[in-house]
């Protein structure tokens, strides 16, 4: 019996069935052209040279202190210490390329970046250029790090760096685009590391938990036993970090764990102890919390402890940050940390002073008259000034004024300068204040590239 597919057709009918069948693929193929047309189009892979950047900012300010201290310096103070002139504070360059926070293969990333400024004879790394400059401003390099991604272990995978990289500790930073404030806490200048060399590790555990540890040749230091280093020990560097309430919470809890007493003959016999063994512990734990879109909230704890002179340093500072509108936010910082055995706050008159200190060389460095509880009243303002669109180069331009109160709780007088008695090299030395406290008003311009 012949099939359907072998009758033969009536020509009547194949005339109406293929101008049919034309019209109906002619529709089929214009609806998947309009369906296409419609579907998003997927852009290429990104080059990994497309997120490089390089980028800049200079700051300049000045702090106005009404007593005019007599060794000229805002005791308390580190980064805004001269009092009543005006400081070319970083001319900062950084050339880098971030990890892609979404990846989920390896991938790789890196930063440089070098610093020229006042603020640079606090953020040396000992062995680089810390001599290289006698003046207020100094060069020194802040960051030069690479780092892997690798899609290991955790659901987030680990991140390994290793060179040179800021400190993982404290509520502020060396990076003065990511400040509220132009002045400087007492935890920042004296509760924390400010860089270190060595490796690090994060582990991305989950969306909300993130280890870090590490590994690093101490508290500013690079390599060379009373060269790079001014002792011949290593240390440990980690964490735990907190991303609560979709990024809104964070809490980041800190240490450092090492030797950082010189490796001198005067400093073992000031300590009776042996610099190498005796462990520095510095502690910090960080807590932001934004609670609206204007308004956040920042506390930092911190705890210090030195074994070799059994001194210890503890505080806290409170911030608060209300966003008035898109150029206009008002910020203020209260503070109260305790030098327990007059060992940590410090003024340094002479520009190799802090270098020296850490070394264990001779210097001119002054402390308070006696072991001091510091108070700490900061308010200001973050002034935006508008960069209109298509401008060339100028990404951004922020004013700080502030207005700032340090007083002595304990009825010591660190403050109101006239020098002071020079202590063994690398040790506590006795200042010779005049006053319990100072207020001052200052104020920088911080501009990026």
């Amino acid at each position: 019996m012949a099939s359907l597919g072998d009758m033969p057709m009536p020509r009547s009918i194949r005339s109406l069935l293929v101008p049919a069948l034309c019209a109906s693929t002619f529709l089929g193929l214009s609806g998947s052209f309009a369906r296409a047309a419609d579907a998003p189009v997927t852009p290429p892979p990104a080059n990994w040279w497309d997120t490089l950047t390089v980028s800049g900012s200079v700051e300049a300010g000045i702090t106005f202190n009404p007593d005019s201290p007599g060794d000229g310096l805002n005791f308390g103070h580190l980064f805004t210490d001269k009092a009543n002139q005006p400081l070319l504070n970083q001319i900062l360059l950084t050339v880098q390329r971030p990890l892609d926070p979404k990846a989920t293969d390896y991938d790789f990333g890196f930063k440089i970046q070098a610093m020229y400024g006042t603020d640079a004879r606090y953020t040396h790394y000992l062995g680089e250029l810390d001599y290289i400059i006698n003046d207020w401003s100094q060069i020194t390099p802040v960051e030069a790090w690479g780092i892997v991604h690798l899609p290991w272990l955790f659901a987030g995978g680990i991140d390994v760096k290793a060179g040179q990289y800021v400190t993982l500790e404290g509520a502020e930073t060396i990076d003065p685009t990511t400040n509220y404030l132009y002045s400087h806490s007492y935890i920042f200048n004296f509760g924390i590391p400010l860089v270190h060399t060595g490796v690090m590790t994060i582990s991305h555990v989950d969306p909300m938990v993130d280890i870090y540890l590490g590994v690093d040749t101490g508290v500013n230091t690079t390599f060379g036993n009373r060269q790079g280093d001014n002792n011949g020990a290593a240390a440990f560097h980690g964490g735990i970090g907190l991303n609560l309430l979709d990024g809104n919470l964070t809490i980041l809890a800190t240490t450092h764990i090492g030797a950082e007493n010189p490796d001198t003959p005067a400093v073992a016999l000031a300590c009776g102890c042996n610099p190498n063994n005796a462990l520095r512990y510095l502690n910090d734990i960080t807590v932001t919390w934004k609670a609206t879109d204007y308004l956040t909230f920042i506390t930092d704890g911190n705890f210090i402890r030195d074994d070799g002179f059994n001194a210890t340093g503890y505080g806290v500072a409170q911030y608060g940050i209300f966003k008035a509108n898109d150029w206009l936010s008002f910020v203020g910082r209260a503070e109260i940390w305790r030098d327990n055995n007059n060992f940590f706050v410090a003024a340094f008159p002479g520009n190799f002073d802090f270098v020296n200190v850490e070394y264990g060389f001779p210097n001119t460095a002054v402390f308070a008259p006696a072991p001091t509880t510091y108070l700490e009243l900061t308010a200001g303002l973050n002034i935006t000034v508008p960069i209109p669109d298509g401008t060339p180069v100028l990404k951004g331009m922020v004013f700080r004024p502030e207005v700032r109160y340090d007083s002595s709780l304990n009825g010591t007088t660190p403050f109101g300068g006239g020098g002071g008695i020079i202590g063994i090299p690398g040790t506590p030395g006795f200042g010779a204040g005049t006053k319990s406290s100072q207020v001052t008003f200052g104020g920088d311009v911080v501009v990026k590239f």
